[in-house]
């Protein structure tokens, strides 16, 4: 099922930082989001390493620095 969710733009710009490539769903932005909500409750080392983990993926994909699906298929020959 799928729905439809009202935000103000602030939280659209907010969901938008969140984003780890241009074209993110909300749902993989949101998902993300709630795991690691989830997790730093349970394990708040864990969390704060994971946060970091995505920061530094977010500055690796800004500097060009990561792999299509398309270019991963082709060096995997599929």
């Amino acid at each position: 099922m799928i729905t439809t969710v009202k935000l103000r733009d602030t939280t659209k710009t907010e969901l938008d930082l969140f984003r780890e490539y241009k074209n993110e769903s909300y749902e993989e932005v949101i998902q993300k989001l709630i795991f690691i909500a989830k997790n730093a409750e349970k394990q708040p080392d864990i969390s704060q390493q994971t946060a970091k983990d995505i920061q530094k993926a977010r500055e690796r994909i800004k500097k060009g620095l990561y792999l299509t699906e398309e270019n991963a298929r082709r060096r995997l020959g599929l």
